[in-house]
C-alpha cells in the first residue's frame, strides 16, 4: 500500500485477537492529546490512545470502534493501532453497556478513597464509550 494508491493500511489490533487489516480511505483516533485524523502521505509519528472512539472510512462508509488506551503508530502508507481494548459498535452490548454505568455511578456515590473514586470514573468513562458505540449500530 502506498499513498499513490489513495489508500493506507489499518491494523487495528488488541492483544487478544486483530480488528481490522484492511485498506482505508481515512482514520479518525482518539490521541492521548487530543483527536487526530490520518490520510495516506500522512508523516511518521507514534502516541498513545485515550478512551474514546476510532473510526475508520472506506469510500463514503464509516466504521466504528471503542478503543480503550493504547497506542498507535502511523506512516505514510499505515496506521497500526495497538488498543488494550477495542470492539466494534455492532458487537456491543447496549443494556450490558447500561448496567456498567449504573454501577460505576453508585460506586461513585459511595466511594470515599481516592483510587476507589478513580476506579469508578475509569468504568465510568468506558460504559459511557460503550452506550454512545452501542448507539451508533443503531
Amino acid at each position: 500500500m502506498s499513498a499513490t494508491t489513495g489508500r493506507i493500511k489499518l491494523e487495528l489490533m488488541t492483544p487478544e485477537r486483530l480488528l481490522v487489516n484492511e485498506a482505508v480511505d481515512e482514520v479518525i483516533a482518539p490521541g492521548s492529546q487530543g483527536e487526530f485524523g490520518v490520510r495516506p502521505g500522512h508523516c511518521y509519528f507514534m502516541t498513545t490512545l485515550k478512551i474514546g472512539e476510532l473510526r475508520y472510512r472506506q469510500g463514503e462508509q464509516w466504521h466504528h470502534f471503542s478503543v480503550i488506551w493504547g497506542y498507535a503508530q502511523v506512516r505514510p502508507d499505515l496506521v497500526a493501532v495497538l488498543a488494550e481494548l477495542s470492539e466494534p459498535a455492532h458487537e456491543i452490548d447496549l443494556g450490558r453497556a447500561e448496567a456498567a454505568a449504573e454501577a460505576a455511578q453508585a460506586q461513585l456515590a459511595t466511594s470515599k478513597k481516592r483510587d476507589e473514586l478513580d476506579a469508578a470514573r475509569r468504568s465510568l468513562e468506558k460504559a459511557m464509550l460503550r452506550i454512545r458505540m452501542g448507539r451508533k449500530k443503531r
